[in-house]
C-alpha cells in the first residue's frame, strides 16, 4: 500500500468516482471547492492498492498563531463500503494513512488531528483520544424521501404537522433566494436571542456561492421582509439541513416549520431519497438528561447541578428537530491525536479562562 496527497485533475476525477458512492459530503470535492473559497488548504491523501484507492482522508488544514496548526478529517477517514470479510484490509490501510498524515501534521507544526468518521475505525487506543469539541454531530435524524408528501406528513410527531398548519393559516410562504443579506439580519437575530456566536457573512455567502447544490430558502408573513431562513444543500441523493434562523418577534406564526416542510418538498422535486437534519443530541444523552429531570427534586443542589452540565449542547434543537420524525442515526463521537500536548493543553486552559 502506498499513501500519496492528490493533486491532477485526472487523480481529483478518479477520487470522485471513489468518493460518491460513500454518501459523504464532507469529504467531498464540492466541499473541498467551498473550504478553498474561504481560504483553507485542503488536501486529499489516498491508499492505493493495484492502482486502486483503498481509503481516502479529506484533510482541512487551519493555521493558528506563532506558525502552528490544527488539521482536521471531517466525517473521515474513509474505507471501502461492502468489504465483507475484508475488515483487516480496510483496518490496515487506515492506520497506514493516518500514520503517513500524522507524520506530515507534525512537520507542519499541528498541535492536534481531529477525526470524526461515519463509522469505528480501529486505531490505537493510545494515541486516539475522546474529542471534547462538538463540531460534528453524534447523532443525526434522517427522513425518507421516498414516502409520499402525505407518508412524511404523517410519520411526523402531531405536534410538527400541527405548527405546519399555524404556519400556513398564518399565510406564511416559502421562497428560494440568494439574498444572504438577509439571511444573515436573521442570524444575528437569532444569535443575539439564543447566546450563541454565529459565523461571519462571508462564510454563509461562500456556502450559497461556492458549495454547489447549496440553496436559501425564506420565508415570509404578509410583510415584505423575511421572518425565517434555512441555508441547505442537495449531494447527490440526500439534502442536508445546515443553517437555519428566524425572527422571534414571529415565533407564533411557526415560519421554522413551514421552512422545513418546504424543504423537504423542494429536495423530493429535485430527486433527493432523505432529508438530513444534521444534528441532534445522542439518544443516550437525551434519555439521561430526560431521567434525571424526573428525579431532580429528590437530590441536593450540588447534585442537580452536576446533572446539568452533562446537558448536550444540542439538546435544544433536538425537541424541534424530532417533531419532523425521521430515523436516529449515531455516529461515533470525534476523536483527537494529539502532537504537540504542551501546547494543546496550553490553548484549552487559556479558551477556559478567556473564552
Amino acid at each position: 500500500m502506498n499513501v500519496s496527497v492528490l493533486t491532477s485533475s485526472q487523480e481529483l476525477d478518479h477520487y470522485a468516482e471513489w468518493i460518491t458512492p460513500q454518501g459523504n459530503l464532507w469529504q467531498s470535492l464540492e466541499r473541498k471547492q467551498y473550504l478553498e473559497a474561504l481560504g483553507k488548504e485542503v488536501r486529499i491523501y489516498v491508499v492505493k492498492q493495484n492502482n486502486k484507492i483503498t481509503a481516502s482522508a479529506l484533510v482541512v488544514i487551519d493555521t493558528t498563531t506563532a506558525g502552528y496548526s490544527t488539521w482536521e478529517i471531517p466525517r473521515g477517514p474513509v474505507g471501502p463500503l461492502g468489504m465483507d470479510n475484508g475488515e483487516r484490509i480496510k483496518d490496515k490501510a487506515i492506520a497506514t494513512l493516518l500514520e503517513q498524515i500524522a507524520a506530515d501534521a507534525k512537520k507542519d507544526k499541528c498541535i492536534a488531528m481531529y477525526l470524526s468518521p461515519l463509522s469505528i475505525i480501529h486505531y490505537p487506543l493510545s494515541i486516539l483520544r475522546s474529542s471534547l469539541r462538538h463540531i460534528h454531530c453524534e447523532a443525526t435524524r434522517i427522513v425518507d424521501l421516498m414516502q409520499s408528501e402525505e407518508e412524511i406528513l404523517a410519520q411526523m410527531k402531531q405536534k410538527g404537522r400541527y405548527n405546519i398548519k399555524v404556519a400556513q393559516k398564518h399565510g406564511i410562504t416559502v421562497t428560494e433566494s440568494d439574498d444572504i443579506d438577509a439571511f444573515y439580519t436573521l442570524v444575528t437575530q437569532t444569535g443575539q436571542r439564543d447566546g450563541f456566536t454565529h459565523l461571519p457573512k462571508k462564510q454563509y455567502q461562500a456556502f450559497l456561492e461556492h458549495l454547489p447544490g447549496a440553496f436559501l430558502l425564506l420565508a415570509y408573513d404578509k410583510n415584505t421582509e423575511p421572518i425565517a431562513g434555512v441555508l441547505s444543500v442537495v449531494w447527490g441523493k440526500r439534502a442536508i439541513y445546515y443553517y437555519g434562523a428566524s425572527n422571534h418577534a414571529h415565533r407564533a406564526k411557526m415560519a421554522p416549520y413551514m421552512l422545513q416542510w418546504e424543504s423537504m418538498r423542494y429536495a423530493k422535486e429535485r430527486g433527493c431519497t432523505t432529508y438530513d437534519l444534521l444534528g441532534v443530541a445522542p439518544q443516550s444523552n437525551e434519555k439521561r438528561i430526560k431521567d434525571n429531570k424526573k428525579s431532580f427534586i429528590h437530590y441536593p443542589l450540588s447534585i442537580i447541578r452536576s446533572c446539568h452540565r452533562q446537558a448536550h449542547p444540542w439538546a435544544g434543537i433536538t425537541s424541534f428537530k424530532e417533531k419532523f420524525g425521521g430515523q436516529l442515526v449515531a455516529y461515533p463521537k470525534e476523536q483527537v491525536i494529539i502532537l504537540k500536548p504542551l501546547v494543546y493543553q496550553a490553548l484549552r486552559l487559556k479558551r477556559m479562562l478567556f473564552g
